[in-house]
């Protein structure tokens, strides 16, 4: 369930940051992501069966501030 409000808290914060760094000038910085992952995913191919594992995370500001704001509002309620 924490893994899930945490997920959520970061998309939440990352729509916000898109949406608000799209309309206000002044807050263009908000929608600047930044790549947090694999460069490249691995590979893993074992003639019956090809596995391909990565993850790559896009952050910006709002979806850092998202998942803080998630993970307070978990433990208030």
């Amino acid at each position: 369930m924490v893994l899930f409000v945490i997920l959520l808290g970061a998309i939440a914060g990352n729509f916000i940051g898109d949406i608000l760094g799209n309309s206000v000038k002044t807050l263009s910085f908000l929608k600047i992501a930044y790549p947090i992952g694999t460069s490249s995913p691995l590979v893993l191919n074992l003639k019956v069966i090809k596995l391909t594992l990565g993850i790559d995370f896009n952050m910006n500001l709002m979806s850092i501030v998202g998942i803080i704001l998630a993970m307070v509002l978990y433990r208030k309620y």
